[in-house]
């Protein structure tokens, strides 16, 4: 795996924090090249474009994110392990850095089907839901796919109140309804 650049990866850091904080359209070139500290040419000599570099944040957040739910995942073979998902989001809601999904935004401001970065934002849901998926599979094969994706739906659905309605319980509401899922499945131990 090749090191970025450090001034790539600055740029990318850089443009995460303000997308995260401001949305994607609100966050101009100008304003990542200023707390970025560097040239436009630097910028267009690693991105061809503003697009470039949110789907460069995306693919890096991406990875962030399956890397940590793998890891929780792998922690704890058993169905129940699922339901680390939402103690991760419960976490992340507590902080001061959580303005909601870079996922959800991106799709909502990329909102044409057909666009890369709402694409890509899909594609990114899709992936949390099969690995969820694939820890599943062996506890209940025939309800695995179905019970990944009111997972899902239940994620989502808590990111988007906790950043809504500043609901910072959202993930353990989530949780107990995830809990249930898996109970009357009988997805359990």
């Amino acid at each position: 795996m090749t090191q970025k650049a450090p001034r790539k990866q600055h740029l990318i850091d850089t443009a995460f924090r303000l997308f995260n904080e401001r949305g994607y359209h609100a966050t101009g070139i100008d304003l990542i090249l200023a707390e970025a500290g560097v040239s436009k040419a630097t910028l267009y000599k690693h991105f061809a474009s503003k697009e470039a570099l949110i789907l460069a944040v995306l693919e890096q957040r991406h990875r962030q994110l399956l890397e940590a739910l793998q890891q929780q995942l792998d922690s704890d073979p058993r169905p129940q392990g699922v339901l680390a998902v939402f103690d991760m989001l419960d976490s992340w809601f507590q902080t001061v850095e959580f303005f909601g999904c870079n996922f959800i935004r991106a799709s909502g401001e990329y909102s044409a089907p057909e666009d890369t970065i709402h694409r890509f934002a899909g594609a990114h849901k899709t992936k949390m839901g099969r690995l969820l998926e694939m820890h599943l599979r062996p506890h209940c094969p025939e309800q695995s796919s179905q019970i990944a994706n009111d997972l899902m739906l239940l994620v989502d659905g808590a990111i988007v109140t906790a950043q809504m309605r500043q609901a910072k319980d959202a993930a353990k509401r989530a949780r107990m309804i995830a809990q249930a899922l898996l109970l009357e499945a009988r997805c359990t131990d």
